[in-house]
Protein backbone atom coordinates (compact mmCIF):
# COMPACT_ATOMS: atom_id res chain seq x y z
CA UNK A 1 0.00 0.00 0.00
CA UNK A 2 3.30 2.58 1.20
CA UNK A 3 4.59 1.79 -2.31
CA UNK A 4 1.16 2.59 -4.38
CA UNK A 5 1.28 5.63 -2.58
CA UNK A 6 5.18 6.50 -2.72
CA UNK A 7 4.37 6.14 -6.99
CA UNK A 8 1.20 8.10 -6.46
CA UNK A 9 3.20 10.99 -4.77
CA UNK A 10 6.40 11.00 -7.47
CA UNK A 11 4.36 10.72 -10.23
CA UNK A 12 2.29 13.88 -9.18
CA UNK A 13 5.79 15.79 -8.30
CA UNK A 14 6.35 14.48 -11.91
CA UNK A 15 3.47 16.03 -13.97
CA UNK A 16 4.35 19.12 -11.15
CA UNK A 17 7.98 19.57 -12.40
CA UNK A 18 6.85 18.80 -16.32
CA UNK A 19 4.15 21.51 -16.12
CA UNK A 20 7.17 24.58 -15.63
CA UNK A 21 7.89 26.59 -18.20
CA UNK A 22 10.99 27.19 -19.42
CA UNK A 23 12.64 30.70 -18.09
CA UNK A 24 14.16 32.93 -20.74
CA UNK A 25 15.37 36.46 -20.32
CA UNK A 26 16.86 38.72 -22.65
CA UNK A 27 18.25 42.28 -23.69
CA UNK A 28 15.66 43.22 -26.11
CA UNK A 29 18.18 46.20 -27.44
CA UNK A 30 20.31 43.92 -28.38
CA UNK A 31 20.88 42.92 -32.21
CA UNK A 32 20.88 38.99 -31.95
CA UNK A 33 21.08 38.74 -35.86
CA UNK A 34 24.58 40.11 -35.48
CA UNK A 35 25.98 37.37 -32.94
CA UNK A 36 27.86 34.40 -34.90
CA UNK A 37 30.19 33.00 -33.13
CA UNK A 38 30.65 31.89 -29.23
CA UNK A 39 32.87 31.12 -26.97
CA UNK A 40 33.16 29.46 -23.48
CA UNK A 41 33.60 31.27 -20.31
CA UNK A 42 35.69 29.19 -18.28
CA UNK A 43 34.47 28.10 -15.85
CA UNK A 44 32.12 26.63 -18.45
CA UNK A 45 29.75 24.85 -16.08
CA UNK A 46 29.49 26.39 -12.19
CA UNK A 47 27.80 24.01 -9.78
CA UNK A 48 25.67 25.00 -6.99
CA UNK A 49 25.73 23.64 -4.58
CA UNK A 50 29.59 23.61 -4.72
CA UNK A 51 29.69 19.80 -3.99
CA UNK A 52 31.72 17.15 -4.62
CA UNK A 53 28.87 14.73 -5.03
CA UNK A 54 27.21 16.74 -7.40
CA UNK A 55 30.32 17.42 -10.01
CA UNK A 56 31.51 15.43 -12.57
CA UNK A 57 33.46 15.82 -15.32
CA UNK A 58 31.08 13.60 -17.51
CA UNK A 59 28.20 15.97 -16.55
CA UNK A 60 30.13 18.86 -17.90
CA UNK A 61 31.00 16.95 -20.47
CA UNK A 62 27.05 16.52 -21.60
CA UNK A 63 26.03 19.69 -20.81
CA UNK A 64 28.81 20.98 -22.50
CA UNK A 65 27.92 18.70 -25.93
CA UNK A 66 24.54 19.30 -25.83
CA UNK A 67 24.69 23.24 -25.35
CA UNK A 68 27.68 23.05 -28.74
CA UNK A 69 24.85 20.79 -30.84
CA UNK A 70 21.66 23.49 -30.29
CA UNK A 71 23.74 26.98 -30.64
CA UNK A 72 25.09 24.92 -33.63
CA UNK A 73 21.71 24.50 -34.79
CA UNK A 74 20.34 27.95 -34.42
CA UNK A 75 24.01 29.26 -36.06
CA UNK A 76 25.91 30.15 -34.51
CA UNK A 77 29.86 28.26 -34.63
CA UNK A 78 32.70 28.28 -32.59
CA UNK A 79 35.18 30.85 -32.38
CA UNK A 80 38.42 29.56 -33.99
CA UNK A 81 40.97 29.22 -31.56
CA UNK A 82 42.79 32.25 -30.49
CA UNK A 83 40.26 34.25 -30.86
CA UNK A 84 36.93 35.68 -28.87
CA UNK A 85 33.75 34.84 -29.98
CA UNK A 86 30.85 37.16 -30.50
CA UNK A 87 29.12 35.48 -27.43
CA UNK A 88 30.51 33.97 -24.31
CA UNK A 89 29.08 31.47 -23.23
CA UNK A 90 28.48 30.04 -19.17
CA UNK A 91 26.18 27.12 -17.78
CA UNK A 92 24.92 26.69 -14.10
CA UNK A 93 23.89 23.35 -12.78
CA UNK A 94 22.06 24.24 -9.27
CA UNK A 95 20.49 21.08 -7.38
CA UNK A 96 18.29 21.70 -4.55
CA UNK A 97 16.14 19.87 -2.11
CA UNK A 98 12.60 20.66 -2.11
CA UNK A 99 9.70 18.75 -0.04
CA UNK A 100 6.15 18.16 -0.56
CA UNK A 101 3.20 17.67 1.36
CA UNK A 102 0.99 14.46 0.38
CA UNK A 103 -2.23 13.42 2.71
CA UNK A 104 -3.56 10.15 1.60
CA UNK A 105 -7.14 9.94 3.18
CA UNK A 106 -8.38 6.19 4.53
CA UNK A 107 -11.61 4.94 5.42
CA UNK A 108 -15.27 6.44 5.58
CA UNK A 109 -18.50 5.78 5.55
CA UNK A 110 -21.09 4.28 2.92
CA UNK A 111 -25.21 4.28 3.06
CA UNK A 112 -27.22 6.92 2.73
CA UNK A 113 -29.94 9.06 4.64
CA UNK A 114 -32.50 6.77 4.14
CA UNK A 115 -31.19 3.40 5.12
CA UNK A 116 -28.25 4.72 7.28
CA UNK A 117 -24.42 4.78 7.69
CA UNK A 118 -21.80 2.36 7.81
CA UNK A 119 -18.39 1.54 7.56
CA UNK A 120 -15.08 2.32 8.89
CA UNK A 121 -14.07 5.51 10.65
CA UNK A 122 -11.96 7.66 8.56
CA UNK A 123 -8.40 9.42 8.65
CA UNK A 124 -6.17 11.45 7.13
CA UNK A 125 -2.39 10.65 6.15
CA UNK A 126 0.41 13.58 5.94
CA UNK A 127 4.00 12.78 4.77
CA UNK A 128 6.75 15.01 3.63
CA UNK A 129 8.31 13.86 0.46
CA UNK A 130 11.70 14.97 -0.29
CA UNK A 131 13.33 15.06 -3.75
CA UNK A 132 15.88 16.73 -5.59
CA UNK A 133 15.59 19.33 -8.58
CA UNK A 134 18.23 20.06 -10.80
CA UNK A 135 18.07 23.27 -12.56
CA UNK A 136 20.52 23.90 -16.00
CA UNK A 137 20.75 27.58 -16.49
CA UNK A 138 22.67 28.70 -19.81
CA UNK A 139 23.98 32.65 -19.68
CA UNK A 140 25.17 34.00 -23.03
CA UNK A 141 26.97 37.24 -22.54
CA UNK A 142 28.41 39.78 -24.77
CA UNK A 143 31.54 39.09 -26.07
CA UNK A 144 32.72 42.90 -26.41
CA UNK A 145 31.12 44.39 -23.36
CA UNK A 146 30.81 41.31 -21.25
CA UNK A 147 27.27 41.96 -20.01
CA UNK A 148 24.27 39.28 -19.98
CA UNK A 149 22.03 39.20 -23.16
CA UNK A 150 20.12 36.37 -22.70
CA UNK A 151 19.49 33.63 -20.18
CA UNK A 152 17.62 30.51 -19.89
CA UNK A 153 16.81 27.60 -17.49
CA UNK A 154 14.49 24.60 -16.63
CA UNK A 155 13.92 22.61 -14.31
CA UNK A 156 13.37 18.41 -13.82
CA UNK A 157 13.80 15.82 -11.56
CA UNK A 158 17.23 14.80 -10.27
CA UNK A 159 17.49 11.76 -12.30
CA UNK A 160 18.73 8.47 -9.73
CA UNK A 161 19.25 6.55 -12.60
CA UNK A 162 22.76 4.88 -12.81
CA UNK A 163 22.68 4.24 -16.90
CA UNK A 164 24.61 7.07 -18.49
CA UNK A 165 22.47 7.04 -21.54
CA UNK A 166 19.20 8.28 -19.37
CA UNK A 167 21.89 10.93 -18.00
CA UNK A 168 22.63 12.25 -21.36
CA UNK A 169 19.38 12.21 -22.46
CA UNK A 170 17.82 14.12 -19.68
CA UNK A 171 20.56 16.80 -19.78
CA UNK A 172 19.87 17.03 -23.89
CA UNK A 173 16.51 17.35 -23.61
CA UNK A 174 16.47 20.10 -20.83
CA UNK A 175 19.06 22.19 -23.29
CA UNK A 176 16.96 21.76 -26.29
CA UNK A 177 13.39 22.91 -24.29
CA UNK A 178 16.16 26.16 -22.69
CA UNK A 179 17.72 26.61 -26.32
CA UNK A 180 14.40 26.60 -28.15
CA UNK A 181 13.53 30.11 -26.99
CA UNK A 182 17.29 31.13 -28.45
CA UNK A 183 17.37 34.09 -30.77
CA UNK A 184 14.51 35.54 -29.26
CA UNK A 185 11.57 36.77 -31.06
CA UNK A 186 11.90 40.87 -30.68
CA UNK A 187 8.36 42.52 -30.70
CA UNK A 188 8.42 45.59 -32.62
Amino acid sequence: MFRRLAVLAVAALLSACAANQVNHDYDASRNFAAYRSWSWKEPALQYRPDDPRIKSDLTEQRIRQSVTDQLDQRGLRPASAGTKGDLNVQTYLIVEERQQQVTTNYGGGYGNPWYGYWGAPMYNETRNVSYKVATIQIDLLDGKDGKLVWRGSDEQLLSGSPNPTDRSNAIHETVVRILANYPPTLAH
